[in-house]
């Protein structure tokens, strides 16, 4: 089974997310997509950023009804900081069955090649980025790259942080949002300090 792996804190996951992993699921040769979720870091304690059992329960609710999108806590049982390399040395070893690659956006592959072991991910791995709408265009190395595949995916411009935010401001955003992820997040009253 090849998947792919869909790597962030998702404070909180929101349709923006679902749609990329869904397009990906649906519209390429992935069978599922994982999202990975990235654990609190113990150097950077943020306060808008949930527990991790919190956003792992959060984006459980969001995959229910989509059977080929999964979540994972992998990262959570990993040294910290922990770096992508070793997450995938380590899911590869749990998961021998599967062959795994990597979704990012465009924005992320700008700055690939600050990341540790770089070559050695995109030597072994595929990459599987979609656009990003940002000023400017993304002229990368990597785009040319044999491991490299541009997916025409929708563009979906939002982010955890304008969620985050709006539910503070006490504005309605259930659009923004799978209805059984707002029930849990409002539920827990998450974000509205």
């Amino acid at each position: 089974m090849k998947v792919g792996l869909f790597f962030g804190t998702f404070n909180p996951i929101h349709i923006g997310h679902l749609i990329i992993a869904n397009y990906l699921a649906e519209f390429s040769d992935l069978d599922q997509v994982w999202f990975v979720i990235t654990p609190m870091s113990p150097f950077k304690q943020k306060n808008s950023l949930l527990d991790n059992i919190h956003r792992l329960a959060i984006a459980n609710v969001a995959v229910e009804a989509y059977p080929k999108l999964k979540t994972s806590d992998i990262e959570f049982k990993l040294p910290q900081p922990n770096y992508t390399v070793n997450t995938l040395i380590h899911i590869e070893e749990k998961y021998p069955e599967h062959q795994f690659c990597l979704i990012m956006g465009e924005d992320n592959l700008k700055g690939f090649h600050k990341w540790k072991n770089y070559e050695t991910i995109i030597k072994n791995y595929q990459l599987y980025v979609y656009p990003r709408i940002s000023g400017e265009t993304t002229e990368s190395e990597f785009l040319k790259h044999p491991n490299v595949h541009s997916v025409k995916a929708p563009i979906i411009q939002i982010s955890s942080t304008f969620i985050r935010k709006s539910i503070k401001d006490k504005k309605d955003i259930r659009a923004m949002l799978p209805e059984n992820v707002w029930n849990y997040i409002d539920e827990m009253n998450f974000y509205k300090n």
